[in-house]
């Protein structure tokens, strides 16, 4: 538990910036040598500020830093034993003050806002990494994530327990996440050079951890080097489409079709049932509430047999609508119906 700590103004030319940032770590592996404050500065504007994901959330956050003449809420910071300050949260803020000095932008920028804690354990100051940025208000991308709690796993040999208490996520979601980070490290990342590694396309190996999908892959003779140049390649976007793999390889037609063109073209070729008119006609309240009365009545022995083969068109289907019914919950502001 991470308790106590100090309300400082900390001179900025004590903080040692963060060089593990799990978020900026991908861009700073580029540099050979330890790198800069200022190549530090440059990797978070390209990550994402405080409170986003992309390089205008960076401008907007330095731009109301500028705007408020400071920061709201305060950095935290780790006093080590040898009394030298290690930032844990809040490192672009830190590095904007530094930026702000470097250039000499009007205001007072010598010191910052900041909660102390002396000789923090790497226990502490991964709970406050976990806690602010998997399931706080300023998250990093899901790329980032995985790559921090593979970090946890592998290095500092947490147990999945620990890991779930640290972040208040599902055990089950942070597997798929840290096994969805080796596959792209070991299969994708071979196949393009650093400038061309795209993390945005982590969802589509999180997909892959999606029960049946791996199985389908391997016994229609293909591997996941494969899966990952049909990733490379956009065979499969959107990437929900990585869900429908099984049904698009089990299908000889759909197969070839797919591996000449995509993953949206190879289901075209799927034989689809054709629907009621009765179901055509209704409108989408009523659909909703039939679905969720089929649902809650579906015998037990349809519930296993689903969970046995969830490669099943029924499986599939499910997991088609699923994914429209979280899309539009999501654009709608409402995914607590979607995400349980």
């Amino acid at each position: 538990m991470v308790i106590g700590g100090s309300l400082e103004h900390v001179p900025v030319d004590e903080i040692e910036l963060d060089r593990t940032n799990p978020r900026i770590r991908k861009f700073l592996e580029m540099y050979p040598d330890t790198p800069t404050a200022e190549q530090i500065y440059f990797a978070l504007g390209v990550a994402g500020g405080d409170e986003g994901e992309s390089s205008t959330s960076f401008e907007k956050l330095r731009n109301s830093i500028l705007t408020n003449g400071g920061i709201i809420h305060p950095v935290i910071l780790n006093r080590r034993t040898d009394g030298s300050l290690i930032c844990i949260e809040g490192n672009t803020r830190v590095a904007l003050y530094k930026n702000f000095i470097e250039e000499k932008v009007a205001g007072n920028w010598a010191k910052i806002y900041a909660l102390v804690h002396d000789q923090m354990s790497d226990n502490q100051a991964d709970a406050i990494r976990l806690q602010v940025h998997l399931v706080g208000t300023r998250a990093w991308d899901p790329y980032s994530k995985a790559k921090y709690l593979h970090q946890l796993r592998t290095q500092a040999l947490l147990p999945f327990s620990q890991i779930v208490d640290f972040c208040g996520g599902r055990l089950k979601e942070v597997q798929e996440s840290i096994n969805a980070y080796t596959d792209m490290e070991k299969y994708y990342r071979p196949l393009v050079d650093d400038g061309n590694f795209e993390t945005d396309r982590f969802s589509s190996f999180v997909e892959l951890q999606k029960p049946g999908v791996k199985e389908s892959i391997a016994k229609s003779g293909f591997t996941l080097t494969d899966f990952s140049s049909w990733v490379h390649e956009r065979k499969l976007h959107p990437q929900q489409y990585v869900r429908q793999l099984q049904r698009i390889l089990a299908h000889p037609k759909a197969r070839e079709i797919f591996i000449k063109k995509d993953a949206k073209r190879a289901m075209e070729a799927l034989d689809r049932p054709g629907l009621d008119k009765a179901l055509v006609d209704a409108n989408i309240e009523q659909l909703a509430q039939a679905l969720s009365r089929a649902i809650y009545s579906l015998p037990w022995t349809e519930a296993e047999r689903l969970r046995k083969d969830p490669g099943s068109d029924l499986a599939q289907n499910l997991g088609e609508a699923f994914t429209a019914l979280s899309g539009l919950l999501n654009a709608t502001g409402d995914s607590g119906g979607a995400n349980g």
